[in-house]
């Protein structure tokens, strides 16, 4: 009983260099948790400019997008109105109302 009681003892100390390292990583882990997991909530949550700017850019092109399908619809409803089709005159100033309220958010390009 007393040999084995002094082998644990002794296995104790010897593993403990070991152990102490994971206990310490573990430590570390447990008191940086709460840090790392703040700095990623606030990334998340803020904006930085070059997003802001990317969004802007994307936002924009879209209006542009859709303001040169709206011309080029309104360009051939007008064709088919001037030939007569009355239901492409209704479908062409549809479309003219429509540029009209996008065409004020879209700068204008001075090239």
């Amino acid at each position: 009983m007393q040999l084995s009681r002094a082998l644990a003892i002794s296995l104790a100390f010897a593993a403990f260099p070991v152990l102490s390292g994971c206990v310490a990583s573990a430590v570390a882990s447990v008191v940086t948790a709460p840090v790392a997991i703040a700095s990623k909530a606030v990334d998340l949550a803020t904006t930085s400019q070059s997003e802001a700017d990317e969004k802007r850019g994307r936002e924009l092109r879209k209006r542009e997008e859709r303001l040169g399908k709206l011309e080029r619809e309104y360009n051939r409803e007008m064709r088919k109105c001037e030939e007569g089709d009355s239901e492409s005159c209704i479908k062409r100033d549809a479309a003219y109302a429509e540029i009209e309220l996008i065409r004020p958010t879209i700068p204008y390009d001075l090239q």
